[in-house]
């Protein structure tokens, strides 16, 4: 198998994890509710889901029998739930094609990270169902936190300076998700693309790789 190496990025240092930022930028900062197709918002956070156990070592992508798949690099724990998760998922099917992967993880990743993001008191917990209509979203206890993701990205992009690799990440999935055109004030492909191929092999993988599940799931609904 052709790997790339794994590379453990040092932004994790400043606690602000890619899954939560990515679930603040495709949800409304107040409403909680999501920007994006539900389908396509799943994708999105099983993207930045892999995209955590990238940029902490634990896999990394790779052909494999003529097609992309994840490859372990470190199996011990992560200490959090979800990407633990995925991990132990990985670990016992490693044949999955790295398209397969975010299809499987698409599927409960918006409920499993806005539950992290719930225990860290990040979101408020949804209000309980009534048998008239269903839960609200769960909403950001802090607006200006929920916003600051945005925020940042906004500024980097106006003002072209770079961003660090795990908002290179982020807003390479941001973009891979249809995102951009809605959070982002200015619309700049050539600064996008610089950003991206700034990243490392298996990082840049990890982008095309999303989009091009989006790309399906958007072709399937019509």
């Amino acid at each position: 198998m052709d790997i790339a190496s794994p590379l453990v990025a040092k932004d994790h240092l400043s606690g602000s994890l890619l899954a939560n930022d990515l679930y603040f930028v495709l949800h409304n900062d107040r409403t909680g509710r999501m920007r994006l197709h539900p389908r396509v918002t799943g994708l999105g956070l099983a993207g930045a889901v892999l995209g955590e156990l990238m940029l902490a070592g634990h896999i990394t992508a790779g052909i494999a029998a003529g097609e992309v798949r994840l490859a372990l690099v470190n199996t011990h724990p992560t200490g959090d739930p979800v990407t633990q998760k995925a991990l132990d998922h990985i670990i016992a099917e490693p044949s999955h094609s790295f398209r397969t992967w975010l299809q499987f993880l698409g599927q409960s990743a918006p409920a499993d990270v806005g539950s992290r993001m719930i225990q860290a008191g990040l979101l408020h917990p949804p209000a309980r169902r009534s048998w008239l209509r269903a839960a609200p979203p769960p909403t950001p206890v802090d607006p200006n936190t929920a916003m600051w993701p945005i925020g940042r990205l906004n500024l980097a992009v106006e003002r072209r300076e770079p961003l660090n690799e795990q908002d290179n990440v982020l807003l390479g999935l941001v973009s891979a998700a249809g995102g951009a055109r809605v959070v982002l004030w200015d619309q700049d492909p050539d600064y996008l693309a610089h950003a991206t191929a700034a990243l490392p092999v298996h990082l840049r993988e990890l982008v095309a790789q999303t989009e091009a599940a989006v790309g399906d799931a958007v072709i399937s609904r019509r």
